[in-house]
């Protein structure tokens, strides 16, 4: 085969390979989305000094065969919300949320909720599954009990 023919061979292949990924769904492309964390003295830790950017950070805990996700975010008043990467409405669909400015947009329903409102109060329907935390020494805790209770979205 010459070269010219090799050449337009190559160009065709690529080609198809952009074509391929252009038409993929976006939520392939999510493979480092989540950190991996372990549970320690019945506990998950995660850095608070990783979250002062105020972005979402997205976690997952492997239990049993089941990943349950889960997100920690910096609210504007300086306190640290944490939820399940998932609802009571939307958790079939199995999408989650992701962070459009001072809120978090359900990519299913594309509902959004403020990140300050985050937390007990705000429970039920849409609302990113709550997920209680405390602040213990420079990183934000969360009861492994809380996490695998979360399972059921997963």
């Amino acid at each position: 085969m010459g070269h010219k023919r090799v050449m337009q061979w190559l160009v065709a292949g690529c080609a198809v390979v952009v074509v391929l990924i252009g038409s993929l769904d976006a939520g392939a492309f999510s493979f480092g989305k989540y950190e991996k964390v372990t549970v320690v003295s019945g506990m998950v830790t995660v850095p608070t000094a990783k979250l002062s950017d105020g972005k979402a950070h997205y976690y997952s805990l492997e239990d049993g065969g089941k990943t349950i996700a889960f997100f920690a975010v910096k609210a504007s008043d300086g306190s640290i919300r944490t939820a399940f990467d998932a609802c009571d409405s939307c958790y079939r669909a199995k999408k989650g949320y992701e962070q459009q400015g001072d809120k978090m947009n359900c990519k299913n329903c594309n509902q959004k909720f403020a990140i300050n409102r985050l937390g007990p109060n705000a429970t039920g329907g849409c609302n990113p599954g709550y997920l209680p935390n405390r602040l213990t020494g420079g990183a934000v805790v969360i009861k492994a009990e809380d996490l695998k209770g979360g399972a059921r979205y997963f």
